[in-house]
């Protein structure tokens, strides 16, 4: 673990001076708007279409029935105090704002991408602690959700996504609103021994426990943040998925996202006449095809499999110019200087592949450092003997059921799957590997271009079947409805103190606790 400020002196979070709530404080209950809020807004063209993707499909759908908003960054980078933009499409606003430079360095590219992400995905030899980036993003945070609380209105229900923005429900709280606030967290939730090494850890954690229902990938992520709850001392298990903390409730549950199994089937079948599928087909000849798509990020382990399949060239010579590997890596946070130097090592390891088993007529790595339309991804997977999808540690990772559902029911591929990624949990019919163990999973890789139609079917329509049971849009109504429920979480003992305002102590020690390090309304 490094520290990005050695010598700097320790920036301290003041409580509010105002001693009065900034906003009137509603009270919840009926069916009100939906407010989803995440650190990027897919806000849709203008002709209205709605970005593509399952999670912004699925969350659109349910703002479209419900009627609400989406609140989040614009993207963009203003020096000045600017206004909210609202964009209305119907039924469903995109609420977005600017931030500064400062901003997006402290809360975005610093602690965020820096301290929560390493930490979260067990890299804690990645971690870089800053005093500056950790007041930076709690200050970020009461900034967002001083401009959310302009918006809302008593019986809204909000939906927070993500490690961006832990903290802002307790911000919300601590200016009065009672609102339903749920949070999901789509990246992993780390070991005790882990995450405390986050900085401001016990502040980040008693976050946590100002959402009224707390979501998680996986049942492993979700026992590691209640035992981090338990080494803290800060809530004790009430029953049933509940907790409490301070006088409130909240409930924890794990929720594995999905995708759009069917309408991704389609396209693969459709994608057929994709050009650059077609290319690509024609290229290989009589050559099997194994793909892996990721973010560039130092999570999913593509160093590693890029080594796994040169160790399977090695050891397996009669395997050569009868495979190609197909990498796709869209390029990741390039304003994070480790994201540059992983790019040009990447590169650097396949073109050394290359070098030392390609020949004339035949590449072994295929490296492609762009992005790819869903519609030829779709058709690529498709095409793919094998799916390798090896991240060291990941929430989910979607690309893993797109592979499962986009393939033939008549001929499927194969899945080479890490036992770190989240999908492991659901897709346990696929070849699981651990990705540090090389010669093991080119073992995997020669296993999987040699298995028997028979298994090769077997294995896909047990993959199928809980795909199907487990789209995103059931991942999105199972989440709402849980937290739809208000007092499904209250001890007898919680909710007479509730109903008899024994609240009012617990917000204010969250005030104090969450205290903003700005005065007025603008970051300072």
């Amino acid at each position: 673990m490094t520290s990005a400020d050695s010598g700097r002196p320790m920036v301290r979070f003041e409580p509010l001076t105002s001693p009065e709530p900034l906003f009137p404080k509603p009270k919840s209950g009926g069916e009100g708007r939906l407010v989803v809020v995440s650190n990027r807004v897919p806000v849709p063209s203008a002709s209205g279409s709605p970005a593509a993707g399952g999670l912004a499909v699925a969350l659109n759908a349910a703002l479209q029935q419900r009627g609400g908003f989406w609140f989040g960054w614009s993207g963009k980078v203003s020096e000045e105090e600017t206004p909210l933009e609202v964009h209305d499409f119907g039924h469903v606003s995109y609420a977005v704002t600017d931030l500064s430079q400062r901003d997006i360095d402290e809360y975005y590219a610093g602690f965020a991408n820096r301290a929560l992400w390493p930490v979260c995905h067990y890299r804690l030899d990645l971690t870089e602690i800053s005093a500056n980036d950790t007041a930076g993003y709690f200050r970020v945070n009461e900034f967002f959700a001083r401009r959310l609380a302009t918006l809302l209105k008593p019986d809204d229900v909000i939906w927070v996504h993500d490690y961006h923005f832990i903290p802002l429900a307790a911000y919300l709280r601590q200016m009065g609103f009672e609102n339903r606030i749920g949070f999901f967290l789509h990246i992993p939730w780390a070991p005790y021994d882990v995450s405390s090494a986050l900085p401001a850890y016990q502040t980040v954690l008693s976050g946590m426990t100002r959402y009224d229902v707390i979501g998680f990938q996986t049942r492993r992520d979700l026992e590691n943040f209640t035992r981090c709850l338990e080494q803290e001392n800060m809530a004790r298990e009430v029953g049933g998925g509940c907790w409490e903390a301070d006088g409130r409730t909240f409930r924890v549950g794990a929720f594995p996202i999905g995708i759009e199994t069917d309408l991704f089937r389609q396209e693969a079948r459709e994608a057929k006449s994709n050009s650059l599928v077609r290319r690509m087909r024609a290229s290989m000849e009589d050559r099997h095809l194994i793909i892996g798509v990721d973010r560039l990020d130092y999570s999913k382990g593509i160093r590693q499999r890029i080594a796994a399949f040169s160790c399977m060239l090695e050891r397996f010579p009669q395997m050569r110019n009868r495979v190609t590997f197909l990498q796709i890596t869209p390029k990741s946070r390039s304003e994070v200087p480790e994201y540059i130097r992983m790019q040009h090592e990447v590169a650097e390891q396949a073109g050394w592949t290359n070098g030392k088993f390609g020949d004339v007529d035949w590449t072994p790595v295929r490296y492609i450092n762009k992005a790819v339309s869903r519609t030829s991804l779709a058709g690529l997977y498709r095409t793919a003997r094998v799916g390798m999808v090896t991240p060291l540690r990941d929430g989910m990772n979607l690309v893993a059921k797109e592979y499962v559902a986009s393939q033939r029911g008549t001929d499927p591929g194969v899945l080479v799957l890490s036992r770190f990624a989240g999908a492991a949990a659901e897709l346990d019919s696929a070849l699981l590997v651990n990705p540090y163990d090389t010669e093991a999973t080119a073992n995997a890789i020669v296993r999987a271009l040699e298995m028997s139609l028979e298994e090769r079917k077997e294995r896909w329509r047990a993959m199928m079947d809980k795909l199907r049971a487990n789209t995103v849009d059931h991942w999105c109504a199972s989440f709402l409805s849980v937290l739809a429920q208000e007092r499904a979480c209250l001890s007898s003992d919680a909710a007479e103190r509730q109903d008899d305002g024994a609240l009012e102590p617990a917000i204010g020690r969250t005030a104090a606790h969450f205290g903003g390090s700005w005065t007025g309304y603008r970051r300072n």
